[in-house]
């Protein structure tokens, strides 16, 4: 996934089968209750949710990751978070932003392939808070150790899950190693190898 001669359908291929093999870890620990069950033989005593599961992948590269996660949470709503640079700040702001209504007794988890600054996580985090949500997840492939600091100073009531913690950003914010820019790479829009998300 990280070569960088891995391409579009392979890549886009590998983030969906990573983020379905992430799912269950990100999901482990949410609340649930019981349920009665009867079974063929008797009635038992089975779990079932506490709170609906609200799916809010960043745009684009967020997109990348849904369909694993949809794939073991078939019944999970979708929210939409999109993000644009400001030119003049250099800051991401909220362009798009629609969640379902029930968000805030929801448990949330925000999708995004990289947190490198953390910028466009704490931004987004910042928008689903907005809306009455409190139960976050933020879910990666790839954190740098700058946006794992940021979002954690911001929003420390947000779980961080994230299978790779690489060395660090360079003076252009991109991670290091990294794997590119994700978004461009899922969707076959460029050839360039950073993310500064």
């Amino acid at each position: 996934m990280r070569h960088r001669d891995c391409p579009t359908p392979q890549f886009r291929s590998y983030v969906k089968e990573v983020s379905q093999l992430m799912a269950p870890y990100v999901t482990e620990n949410l609340l649930t209750l019981p349920v009665e069950v009867e079974t063929p033989m008797e009635i038992t005593t089975g779990r079932k949710l506490d709170r609906d599961i609200v799916l809010v992948p960043i745009l684009r590269a967020g997109l990348g990751m849904l369909d694993g996660f949809l794939n073991l949470l078939p019944e999970a709503s979708v929210a939409h978070v999109g993000l644009a640079r400001n030119e003049d700040t250099l800051e991401p702001e909220c362009y798009y932003h629609k969640s379902p209504e029930h968000i805030a007794q929801a448990d949330i988890i925000v999708l995004d392939p990289m947190l490198a600054t953390g910028g466009s996580a704490c931004t987004a985090i910042d928008a689903l808070k907005q809306q009455g949500a409190t139960h976050i997840h933020f879910v990666c492939m790839v954190a740098a150790p700058e946006g794992v600091n940021a979002v954690n100073s911001a929003h420390p009531d947000v779980a961080l899950h994230y299978p790779a913690l690489d060395n660090c950003l360079n003076e252009q914010g991109y991670i290091l190693p990294g794997l590119g820019d994700a978004g461009d790479r899922i969707f076959g829009t460029s050839q360039n190898n950073h993310s500064s998300s």
